[in-house]
């Protein structure tokens, strides 16, 4: 569908930016259901960031944005609204903007996380899952988590006391759920997720001793590029099956279409 005067933009604000996938797979779907839009990438750094909020207040033909690292907590903050679980965690991935210039947040990457494992063929059920990280992508993974019949949830992260304070915020939303911060050991854990940015970059390192890791423990990544992470190449090679990032992304891709294109967002 050829970019015109009508068309409705789309800013995917990242940073950095060239390890996007999205608009790939974004705007394919855009014309295959025939919406007149189209998604940009804009790598705007975290001291730029309210900054460029508030000039994308005034432009009458965005659609809304996505939103992915290191924003999606910041991005919560800026929103006018926030709608779903993103008003309960505070954290969102997509924000669309209304006629008077105001923005409406939700959340899908839990969604979407666990709509991919499920289209990869993978069950939750009666799984002690090990969730690395505790920023914006893994708060929304781990409340979609909880939604389904696992039986532990171990979060872990640099900052421990920002693993305690995810696990505490869980722990009130869903009291009754076994749920602790923790070590970055896969020992006695059938799936692990990496929920960090580590992976983008060639030289990040590991977010997990991977000799941790245990033959037959899913390990699956929201890093999208490479493909196939560091992680998950030594998963393999410890006879672990893997769950790219990708899947994330495709898990959600109708959802985000449908909350910047369709009928105005409601509760």
């Amino acid at each position: 569908m050829p970019v015109t005067g009508t068309t409705r933009v789309v800013v995917h604000l990242t940073y950095p930016a060239k390890h996007l996938r999205t608009p790939s797979l974004f705007n394919p779907l855009l014309e295959r259901l025939g919406h007149d839009g189209v998604l940009v990438p804009w790598e705007v750094s975290p001291d730029n960031l309210a900054s460029a909020w508030a000039g994308l207040r005034g432009i009458e033909n965005l659609a809304g944005v996505i939103v992915t690292v290191p924003h999606k907590i910041e991005v919560a903050h800026l929103c006018d609204e926030l709608l779903g679980i993103a008003e309960v965690l505070k954290v969102c991935n997509v924000a669309r903007r209304l006629p008077d210039g105001r923005f409406v947040g939700r959340m899908f990457d839990g969604e979407g996380f666990v709509r991919g494992l499920k289209n990869q063929g993978h069950d939750l059920g009666g799984r002690r899952v090990l969730l690395l990280g505790a920023g914006g992508a893994a708060t929304g993974i781990a409340h979609a988590l909880l939604s389904e019949p696992i039986t532990r949830l171990v979060v872990a992260n640099r900052s421990l006391a920002k693993a305690e304070a995810l696990a505490a915020q869980l722990r009130t939303l869903m009291p009754g759920r076994d749920i602790a911060a923790g070590a970055a050991d896969a020992r006695g854990f059938d799936v692990v997720i990496n929920a960090t940015a580590l992976g983008l970059k060639a030289d990040d390192p590991l977010p997990l001793a991977v000799d941790t890791l245990q033959p037959g423990t899913l390990v699956g990544e929201v890093v999208m590029n490479p493909d196939v992470t560091p992680l998950l190449e030594a998963a393999q090679a410890r006879g672990c099956p893997i769950h790219k990032g990708v899947h994330m992304l495709t898990g959600q891709l109708e959802l985000l279409a449908d909350y910047l294109f369709g009928a105005a967002p409601g509760r």
